[in-house]
């Protein structure tokens, strides 16, 4: 380990500034040419070629944050999930996924990779056998994502990485949902870490992008497919995430605390059925989720019971929002079957749990009893307006 890496605050505030030479401002200089000299330089410089000042020095940033060599950043999560899997498969290889992922994630796999000429499998569970049986001769990846959108299952990374190992695959993660802040996959033997930087790194709501960080090996065929792919940011949002990157320390530990007091009220709750948080006793993962996670983050999902409409309960909220992403300073709420997973089977997001009536939650940094009396006036109202039809 190395015994000099800064601490996590230090190292979101600190590492891959630039340095203002001429004013000597106190934060990074924004540099928007999209257009540099290329005679007598020593580097050639182009947005989409990821070398301009501001994306280097971003990405220095993410590799210290996720303990990497090297990082890359992107346009959106979905923009490095892709550009990163196509990098390392070619036709005639094979995948092997986790059963619960992000929707965009199977979309892509399931409708995109047989034309492509690549073969994938996804799991039936997260333990060392469900992952070993589906490994072929042609087998090149372990992809997975813990803990998962939206149902917060844990997959024990150490055994993942031992199982690659073993079998001399790469492994891949989405860590989307756990952020730098709370879980460090490279630690556990994970060769390559993804991120939709959408959401805790940017943390606002107002930024669409994404990352991968690796080793400078594992980089090389990232970057080789990522230049010809140019899903590249805009020097201004590049600038901006570096700054937002600077407070993801702090608002994820609030994240952290105010989603556990949540999930507890929750689960105690006598309208809600179910609520899939790993930091929660009850939760499968839980033991797991303990060893390799600092803080157990601030998305959860949940379930109401049948007399409460999840539909009609959102539109009754007052204060967190109904909204499509997640991870904002702001707490916002969705039905995954209708907006992340829309485009998966419903056969198959039922079989995974996911159902209509699910509800993901992303807490955001607001006073807990605050979200608690928005709740309870939200399944309040919704009763008293079935009542009303029932009466009628």
């Amino acid at each position: 380990m190395d015994t000099g890496r800064k601490g996590l605050n230090t190292i979101c505030t600190h590492i891959g500034d630039l340095e203002d030479k001429e004013y000597k401002g106190a934060v990074s200089p924004l540099y928007m040419s999209t257009s540099y000299a290329y005679m007598d330089v020593d580097v050639k410089r182009y947005p989409r070629n990821y070398n301009t000042p501001n994306q280097e020095a971003l990405c220095k940033k993410i590799a210290a944050l996720e303990h990497t060599e090297t990082a890359l950043i992107f346009s959106s999560g979905m923009a490095a999930i892709s550009t990163t899997l196509l990098g390392f498969l070619s036709a005639g290889d094979h995948v092997v996924l986790q059963q619960t992922l992000y929707g965009g994630t199977y979309a892509l796999v399931t409708k995109h990779f047989e034309r492509f000429g690549i073969e994938y499998s996804f799991t039936e569970g997260w333990e060392a056998s469900d992952f070993e049986k589906e490994i072929k001769a042609n087998t090149k990846v372990l992809y997975i994502e813990t803990p998962s959108n939206p149902l917060l299952t844990i997959t024990d990374m150490k055994v993942v990485s031992s199982l690659a190992k073993k079998h001399g695959l790469t492994t891949m993660i989405d860590n989307t949902f756990a952020s730098p802040v709370n879980q460090n996959p490279i630690d556990f033997g994970i060769d390559v870490v993804l991120h939709s930087a959408t959401k805790y790194m940017g943390g606002h709501s107002d930024i669409s992008a994404g990352a991968v960080a690796c080793s400078r090996e594992h980089m090389k065929k990232v970057y080789d497919i990522a230049i010809d792919l140019g899903g590249n940011l805009s020097e201004y949002t590049v600038w901006l995430l570096e700054r937002s990157i600077k407070t993801m320390g702090v608002r994820v530990k609030q994240h952290n605390e105010n989603a556990m007091e949540m999930a507890q009220f929750l689960n105690a709750h006598k309208d809600i059925t179910r609520v899939h948080y790993p930091g929660l006793a009850s939760h499968p993962g839980h033991e797991i989720a303990k060893t390799q996670m600092n803080g157990f983050g601030g998305m959860m999902s949940f379930e109401l019971n049948n007399e409460i409409d999840a539909t009609q309960f959102q539109k009754e909220l007052k204060l967190i929002k109904p909204s499509m992403s997640l991870a904002g300073v702001e707490s916002t709420i969705l039905t995954p079957a209708q907006t992340s997973h829309s485009r998966m089977e419903k056969s198959k997001r039922e079989a995974q749990g996911i159902t209509d009536g699910l509800i993901r939650f992303s807490v955001g940094i607001e006073e807990p009893q605050d979200l608690i009396d928005d709740i309870e006036q939200a399944i309040k109202k919704v009763k008293s307006i079935k009542k009303v039809v029932l009466q009628s």
